[in-house]
């Protein structure tokens, strides 16, 4: 601990409550027993006597109020020494102990009460509650006292004499003067009530001066004892006798100062004054600022200097001779350094300051080490080393001119084991967390295990001011930290560690330093507050006001977590009362709401805090709560959720460690650091001969860096070294070794040309007002090792003349770029770069042009840089780049990439990708083999392309020999890697991967190993976040290097080979399955892909191996690879699971089946079945049961297939019991029987049966087509009506218009839904559908335009159905209305029109001087004009011949006496405006002759003579002969569809049976002859043409030997 040890711990005596109540009421008791015999005197005394004192003891506390607040405990024994007299009166009540607890009326804890001490009342009392009501009562009784003697007092002052008076008052006086001192006895028997820490009254305030001026620095410091008070400067003490003139120091009445004469540039520093006492120490800062008058002359000023200034005339020179060597010793031992220091001149009397450092720690001090100077020579004594002195030693001597340093290294060894094989102490025990309750140990783990893994450490605890030391854990623990709790408030320890193994324990180490165990809080108050000089002045807030309740705490955080224990830290709100704060911590398992107070009794009063047995592998959230006299704050943010455990991994192994020569007795040894290494502690190196086997460690405490000497080596012998790393969890595994060395001194410094080249091409990236940021091109020989980092110089260039170079960055920057600060704006500068590896730092480059410092404005991006070329090959290259540090204003959004040859002019730039590319690599791909090129890149943001980088070097495009390529590869188990190989690999050379050419350090994905010329990259768990492009590159070489693309479709691939390797199986080419075989046998079987003839086969049912036997037999075909069993039955203790088990060497598979439930059932059932059907086959069977077809045509056929069947068999048809007529005759050659129903309907439904028998037995088939299964036929019927349907066709008639499809059959029970717009057609008088034959039309009558639209035709099935649509609408309806209009036209015209509707024979053959009355019908509107014509002339009526018209429809012609002369062609010829119809008839007369034969007469119901032909009578239609006033033009269009084939087919059916019916009707209906009066004609049969003789026809007619028949002609075409 620093400072002064307090008072209780000087006699070895602890801080507790207990002791401090003892000592006080030790010392109230001797006050009592002395001071009996004066409070025994009389009452007016006593009273007299308290209220003096009672004034007395005001005036006391009320001087220390004014100067500091007085401690509790004094304040306490004052109110006892005020209240003696009362208390003898009125006996004082035991005092309860104080609770801090807020109670609810439930007695449930609420909060935490925090003390208020508030100045003037409670120090002015120093009564606690308590004790207030105490005085209070004792107040009030001695006023009643009083009160009843008043009066007697008054008599007895009137009565008094003076002497009496006089008396009295000497006796008051002696009184006070005995009280007064017992106090100053209780106060010298107490010193701790009247101590207390130091307090600034007035703090130094901030100071800004001119140079060359005096500065004062002065406070006022309270505190009891008086404080010793040291001022410094940046932490650095200020002696006023090694600077005399300079600083002068004054203390007069707790006023100090500090007086600085004649300031310069270094005393701008911060200062610092620090009161310390028994009680604490207590620091205050003061900031002083020197200024300087611009444009004084420089050269007038003192430079500003690094280290001290010659003053007064006097300058000395300091050497170190005869200095102290590199020393070895071991633990326990003592060790003396030393050095000669001659310093000239040599003054008489003077003091150097003398220094050592530590590994750059200054030392102190103590009784671990002596310092002592001798006036020409320092020594520094170890008086017991440990593993903590070691290190390196710096002797620094310190004068007014400058200083000197000399430093070696300083090696501890372990010393001997108590226990052989036991392993070294551990080292620099520490304190790391102190809290009133627990102490938080680290330490460090030893170099030196004795030969097995330690198992763990014990850490010992012991109390100061004793000697005994006790065990804190009962278990070793492994990890180096180690929370050790129990510990009693207010106590001092100390700690120590051992190490264990197998073999035992290890000395202890180091004990600690001392330890309080207290809040954090107290321990600051007693020390007081100091910080290092950050160049800030800092203003602290004012005190915030009182009563009111804190804030919520700030940034709570999880600073450590192990599996013992997890620490928090926060900040303090910013509202809070003006009394203290303290918190309350709360924790909450995650996942759940419920939070739980850790600290309920007493709250803490520091922002840290400390959690222990919390249960390791749960998540926890914390948050905390403030608390003050106000109440309970809202809780602060709460945590994420941390698992508890040891967060902190074991470093990973550190890299290529290489060894270089130094001395002849040393090797300096460098490795590559750590990858994985959180909070790493260093580095232990360990050296072996070649040979030995044996590795000794180097150093005994870790060294941080990557570049150690390794001394005490012996001359000659060669070495290999190897490195450990070091943290908290533990020691990470060796290195590996690096190549053997001999040891011997270096010549030449070590290896030849071992420091790179210069660098070369710097350019300027990005330049602001104050600063500019360079980039350079790596040197082309980077030397015996890799480049470590480089160093930039910068310097002025003014009118044209540089100045002097500066270093521009202290620490090595590993990037080609780096930004040069400091700069002034608008000046001119040039720079200068060099490398630096482990060999040591190169010359400087060329210095560079000069650059202006002035802001970049442009608002396209700057050039990219360090443009590298690798993966070489004749036609590919990989281009690597980095972004502009210059971004433009806008975001880099892409890159183009720039080609040319070398040698080509600067117009043969051209580019290479027309896209801009995003990422910061591109392969390019354009290459022509043995060309050589450049490249260049540009980016681009969203205001244009930049400019262009600095070109590459020239790159030949060959692909050279021996390059190889990364090879991808799965091993037996499956694990996937990358390897890549190189053969001409330098000492040097090493292997880098990357991902997407970024460097890979993380190995939580992939892991690398390099052994010789080959470097291996493994997959630790493959999956989609590995996708990427994958590199190798090899340093030190000619640019060996190679890429592998992991794709997705690569990935799939690469997992599903690893996993045939992992878990190698036999292929099945079917898994195992199940059949049934003849006679419901079971047949279980798989088919392996490929076995081989040593394959075992296992055969498990539920578990238990099955073998050949009667129930099983087992067979395996090892040519085929088919495994099979066969069971005959299954029964019902065959249910579960069956197993195939293969083997076939490191190869396995097996395959199970599931019989179980309802499967298990369904096959046993299936194959007792099949057992039947066996038995029911041995006779007529049926093979296939009856079934139904519906044909194209829409046949039902039912059929059936049988088997085994002969001659005899007989097969007989039922339908609903009752036999039908099938086949008469079995076809025995295809077996099958068919029942053909042709048109089916309702009737047909039914159950229909077919039984087939003979003398081997009988089988019977039975097909129910009732109810859902005769829908279901006649669905399946309307399905092919559907399929069979023609489009729907648009047809013009004179009503309208007509839609219509054609099926090849129409059922009247189908169902058929006319749809317009998608809407079913509501049928009206104007809508009208139905059937024609095989036609199905829907009449749209004298349609307007809401019939527009899309018309279908639905057919429903029971399914989906069918539609068959067609749109009606546009040109379709236009067409169509066109062609109605037509047609209702000319079937207007056709039904008016004239004509002949019959009654006029063909031919007429009579008899001369007959009479002939022919008579037809005529029909027309309006009505029509008659015209008879003979041989196309008309007839006029006169007596021969007599024409009438009657009713406007019957027209007759007569002639009265037939001859010769009236032979000829007659015509009648109808007209009105319609048109015009004629019809012809033949006269054939003949010569009278009498009756021939038999004659028949046909008269009608008039008895006219009825005049017939033969012939076949003939329809009006063939008979009449139209003709029109004029010819109508033909049409050429026609809105009637083609008909395709089958429905002109179709069509052609239909009128042929339309016409054979009408002429059946012709043929019944006999031909009607007119009645011409009463005259009776009679008429001879009609000879037909045919009939006729030659020589009947008369030769002047000139007849036609064939007879023209009649038939109506029309003019019309149509």
């Amino acid at each position: 601990m620093s400072g002064s040890t307090p008072f209780y711990q000087k006699q070895h005596r602890h801080y507790d409550r207990g002791y401090r109540s003892k000592e006080v009421e030790s010392a109230v008791s001797q006050y009592q027993s002395s001071s009996s015999s004066s409070y025994a005197a009389r009452s007016s005394s006593r009273a007299s006597a308290s209220a003096g004192l009672s004034a007395s003891s005001g005036h006391v506390i009320a001087l220390h109020e004014r100067t500091t607040p007085i401690p509790c405990s004094y304040t306490r024994l004052s109110a006892s020494y005020s209240g003696l007299e009362e208390s003898r009166l009125s006996p004082m009540p035991k005092r309860a102990k104080p609770t801090y607890l807020a109670m609810d009326k439930e007695n449930q804890i609420i909060g935490y009460v925090v003390p208020i001490f508030r100045g003037s009342q409670e120090y002015a009392s120093g009564f606690s509650d308590t004790e207030e009501a105490r005085v209070k009562e004792n107040a009030g009784y001695m006023a009643r006292r009083n009160l009843f003697t008043s009066g007697l007092e008054m008599e007895r002052t009137e009565q008094t004499s003076r002497k009496v008076s006089m008396r009295e008052s000497a006796e008051r006086i002696s009184l006070s003067k005995r009280i007064y001192e017992n106090e100053e006895y209780h106060k010298r028997m107490n010193k701790d009530s009247l101590m207390h820490a130091p307090e600034f009254v007035i703090k130094p305030r901030s100071h800004t001066v001119w140079e060359k001026q005096c500065v004062r620095l002065h406070c006022t410091v309270s505190g009891w004892p008086d404080p010793r008070v040291v001022w410094y400067k940046n932490n650095v003490t200020i002696d006023p006798m090694a600077h005399p003139g300079k600083y002068k120091l004054e203390s007069s009445y707790n006023v100090h100062s500090l007086e600085i004469n004649r300031c310069d540039f270094d005393d701008t520093a911060q200062y610092r004054v620090s009161a310390m006492n028994s009680k604490g120490e207590l620091s205050s800062f003061a900031s002083i600022v020197v200024k300087r008058f611009k444009g004084e002359v420089e050269e007038a000023l003192p430079m500003p200097r690094h280290g001290m200034v010659s003053e007064y005339g006097i300058t000395f020179d300091t050497h170190i001779v005869d200095g102290f060597g590199v020393s070895f010793g071991r633990e326990g031992e003592t060790m003396s350094l030393g050095a000669t220091v001659i310093i000239s001149p040599n003054l008489a009397r003077y003091q150097p300051e003398v220094q050592w450092y530590r590994d750059d720690v200054l030392l102190q001090p103590s009784k671990w080490c002596h310092m002592h100077w001798s006036g020409d020579k320092a020594t520094l004594t170890l008086t017991h080393l440990n593993k903590e002195d070691e290190g390196l030693y710096t002797l620094r001597i310190t004068t007014k001119s400058k200083y000197e340093t000399y430093s070696a290294y300083v090696f501890v060894r372990d010393a001997d084991a108590e226990v052989e094989g036991a392993p070294g102490a551990p080292l620099d025990v520490k304190c790391q967390d102190a809290n009133k309750d627990y102490v938080i140990v680290t330490w460090k783990q030893p170099a030196v295990d004795g030969g097995s893994s330690i198992l763990g450490y014990f850490v010992d605890r012991c109390e100061v001011g004793t000697t005994h030391w006790s065990q804190c854990n009962d278990t070793p623990i492994k990890f180096a930290r180690f929370p050790v709790t129990g510990l009693v408030e207010g106590r001092s320890y100390t700690f120590r560690v051992r190490a264990v193994n197998k073999s035992g324990m290890s000395r202890p180490s180091r004990a600690s330093e001392v330890e309080a165990a207290m809040d954090p809080a107290d321990r600051a108050r007693m020390r007081g507050t100091s910080a290092p000089w950050t160049g800030q002045i800092i203003v602290t807030e004012e005190e915030p006001a009182e009563g009111v309740v804190p804030g919520r705490p700030k940034e709570l955080e999880v600073t450590e977590a192990t599996k013992n224990y997890v620490v928090l830290s926060w900040k303090p709100p910013g509202e809070r009362g003006h009394e203290g704060i303290m918190y309350y911590v709360e924790k909450c398992v995650s996942g759940t709401d419920s939070w739980q107070r850790v600290n309920t009794e007493i709250p803490v009063k520091s922002p840290r805090f400390a959690l222990f047995d919390l249960a390791e592998g749960k998540a926890y959230s914390f948050r905390v709560r403030c608390c003050n006299s106000a109440g309970v704050g809202e809780p602060s943010e709460a945590t994420e959720a941390t698992t508890v455990g040891d967060k902190l991994d074991i470093p990973s192994a550190p890299g290529r460690v290489i060894p270089t020569r130094n001395t002849d007795t040393s090797v300096v040894v460098s490795w590559e650091a750590s990858r994985e290494a959180k909070e790493l502690v260093g580095y232990y190196i360990e050296a072996s001969i070649v040979g030995s086997n044996k590795f000794e460690p180097c150093n005994n405490k870790p060294v941080k860096g990557t570049r150690f000497i390794c001394h005490g080596l012996v001359t000659g012998e060669s070495y290999v070294f190897r490195v450990k790393a070091l943290n908290a969890a533990g020691l990470s595994e060796c290195s590996q070794e690096s190549e053997a060395i001999e040891v011997k001194a270096a010549i030449g410094g070590g290896i030849p040309h071992a420091s790179p080249t210069p660098p070369y091409g710097i350019s300027v990236l990005e330049c602001v007002r104050d600063s500019m940021v360079l980039a350079w091109k790596q040197p082309t020989f980077i030397g015996g090792a890799d480049i470590t980092g480089y160093f930039v110089d910068y310097r002025e260039v003014i009118n044209g003349v540089p100045g002097t170079w500066h270093e521009a960055n202290v620490k090595a920057v590993s990037d080609r770029a780096y930004r040069v600060s400091d700069l002034k704006e608008n000046r001119k500068y040039q720079f200068q770069v060099r490398a630096a590896n482990m060999a040591g730092v190169g010359i400087p480059s060329l210095s560079s042009g000069t650059f202006v410092c002035e802001e970049w404005t442009i608002a396209v991006p700057g050039p990219p840089h360090d443009l590298q070329v690798t993966e070489v090959r004749a036609n590919t290259l990989v281009l690597l780049y980095k972004p502009p540090v210059y971004q433009g204003r806008d975001p880099v959004n892409g890159f183009y990439i720039d080609i040319k040859e070398a040698d080509a002019e600067e117009e043969a730039w051209r580019g290479v990708n027309e896209k801009a590319v995003l990422t910061n690599y591109m392969k390019i791909k354009i290459l022509k083999e043995g060309e050589t090129y450049v490249f260049r890149v540009r980016a681009q943001n969203k205001a244009g392309v930049g400019k262009a980088s600095e070109p590459t070097e020239p790159v030949l495009a060959e692909t050279k020999p021996g390059t190889t390529e990364i090879v991808v590869d799965v091993d037996d188990d499956g694990v996937i890697s990358m390897n890549f190989a190189c053969s001409n690999l330098t000492p040097d050379s090493r292997f880098v991967w990357s991902k997407n050419y970024e460097e890979i350090t993380d190995d939580t994905r992939i892991t690398m190993a390099t052994s010789g010329e080959k470097s291996k990259a493994t997959f630790n768990m493959l999956a989609e976040d590995d996708i990427g492009i994958y590199s190798c590159a090899v340093t030190h070489t000619d640019g060996a290097s190679s890429s592998y693309t992991l794709s997705a479709e690569e990935l799939k691939k690469l997992l599903e080979i690893s996993h045939d390797h992992k878990f190698p199986i036999i292929p099945l080419k079917t898994e195992l399955a199940v059949e049934l075989q003849e006679k419901g046998r079971i047949r279980f079987w798989l088919q392996a892909e490929k076995i081989s003839a040593n394959g075992k086969i296992e055969y498990v049912f539920n578990d238990n191996n099955l073998s050949q036997g009667e129930k099983y037999k087992m067979n395996f075909n090892k040519d085929t690879g088919v495994i099979e069993m066969t069971m005959e039955s299954l029964l019902p203790e065959d249910e579960g699971t069956f197993t195939f088990q293969l083997q076939d060497g490191k190869a396995t598979n097996q395959s199970s089946l599931v019989l179980i439930g309802e499967v298990f059932k369904g096959l046993q059932k299936e194959s007792a079945f099949m057992r039947k059907e066996w038995h029911r086959k041995q006779g007529p069977h049926f093979v296939e049961y009856l079934s139904y077809e519906v044909t194209p045509e829409c046949c039902v056929v039912l059929k059936c297939k049988v088997g085994n069947i002969k001659k005899e068999t007989v097969a007989l048809w039922y339908k609903d019991g009752r036999e039908i007529k099938g086949d008469e005759k079995l076809t025995f050659t295809e077996g099958v029987l068919k029942l053909e129903i042709a048109q089916i309907s309702k009737k047909d439904a039914g159950v229909y049966e077919i039984i087939m028998k003979d003398d081997r037995g009988k089988d019977t088939s039975t097909l129910n087509l009732t109810e859902q299964g005769f829908r279901d036929l006649m669905n399946e019927v309307f399905s092919n009506i559907a399929n069979s349907s023609t489009a729907l066709k648009i047809q013009s008639t004179e009503e309208g218009i007509r839609l219509y499809s054609f099926v090849s059959y129409y059922n009247e029970a189908l169902q058929v839904t006319w749809h317009h717009k998608d809407s079913a057609i509501a049928f009206t008088d104007r809508i009208k559908s139905g059937v024609v034959g095989e036609q199905l039309w829907l009449q749209i009558t004298e349609p307007t335009e809401k019939d527009k639209g899309k018309y279908a035709i639905e057919f429903h099935d029971g399914k989906g159905g069918l539609k068959r649509t067609v749109e009606l609408s546009g040109q379709a309806f236009d067409d169509a209305y066109a062609e109605f209009q037509r047609l209702k036209a000319a079937a207007i015209a056709e039904r008016n029109r004239a004509r002949v509707a019959g009654g006029l024979p063909d031919v007429v053959t009579i008899q001369e001087l007959k009479a002939l009355n022919l008579t037809c019908n005529i029909s027309g509107e309006p009505l029509p004009e008659v015209v008879w014509l003979k041989n196309e002339r008309e007839i006029v009526s006169d007596g021969h011949y007599v024409m009438k018209f009657e009713a406007g429809k019957y027209a007759s012609f007569t002639i009265t006496t037939v001859n010769t002369t009236d032979s000829g062609k007659y015509s009648i010829l109808v007209k009105n405006k319609y048109g015009t119809e004629s019809a012809d008839f033949t006269l054939v007369v003949t010569e009278g002759k009498g009756d021939l034969g038999v004659t028949s007469y046909l008269t009608d119901a008039d008895g006219n003579v009825i005049i017939g032909s033969k012939s076949r009578p003939t329809t009006p239609t063939e008979r009449r002969k139209s003709v029109t006033g004029k010819k109508m033009q033909k049409r050429k269009d026609s809105v009637i569809l083609q008909k395709p084939p089958e429905e002109k087919e179709g069509k052609k059916k239909e009128e042929k049976k339309m016409e054979d019916k009408t002429a059946d009707k012709k043929k019944a209906a006999p031909a009607v002859a007119s009645k011409v009066g009463k005259q009776e004609t009679l008429q001879q049969p009609t000879t037909t043409a045919d009939e006729a003789k030659p020589d009947d026809v008369p030769t002047s007619e000139k007849l036609a030997e064939k007879p023209q028949t009649n038939k109506g002609k029309n003019d019309q075409d149509e």
